[in-house]
């Protein structure tokens, strides 16, 4: 496997690194060092430059996304088919000391990653999540939900447009 293969193999093990060489805010030499490609770092540097040229740029267009939050949810088993969420024998219904906090529009299952990170970049903890098309629902800690709330607008305000999902 050559130098370049090696290195894209290595980006890709890293999508915060993918995201990052497509938005083009990288610092090559940095990300070089980081990723520990077996090759002169210089070289790794440079085959990620190229990698990045290759890779299509992060568009960034207005997302028409309803964000709401229900309070008082909580983790059932043997949830009621009409549940908030449901995987299994486990979902999220009302009665309990849970928020769930939803998008609803132009959301979703690849956006989810994106709303995590940020949640957790602001330290909520989330209990539950999933998302569909069209939906995307995450379960925080009463205590967290205005924060959780705010976190999800400005994530799903900030995500690119929906056709670029990776």
């Amino acid at each position: 496997m050559s130098l370049a293969e090696r290195t894209r193999a290595a980006a890709r093990e890293r999508p915060f690194l993918l995201d990052a060489l497509r938005a083009g805010v990288v610092n090559y030499s940095a990300a070089a060092r980081f990723l520990a490609v077996d090759g002169e770092d210089d070289a790794v540097a440079t085959a990620l430059r190229r990698y990045a040229d290759e890779l299509p740029a992060v568009e960034r267009t207005e997302r028409d996304a309803r964000v709401t939050m229900q309070r008082r949810v909580g983790l059932v088993e043997a949830p009621d088919p009409d549940a908030l969420l449901r995987l299994g024998d486990v979902g999220v219904a009302p009665d309990g000391q849970l928020t769930a906090i939803a998008a609803e529009g132009d959301v979703g299952a690849g956006d989810l990653g994106a709303v995590s990170r940020r949640l957790a970049a602001e330290e909520i903890g989330v209990e539950a999540a999933a998302a569909v098309d069209g939906r995307l629902t995450v379960v925080v800690e009463g205590s967290d939900a205005i924060d959780a709330l705010r976190t999800v607008e400005a994530a799903v305000a900030a995500m690119p447009d929906a056709s670029d999902r990776n």
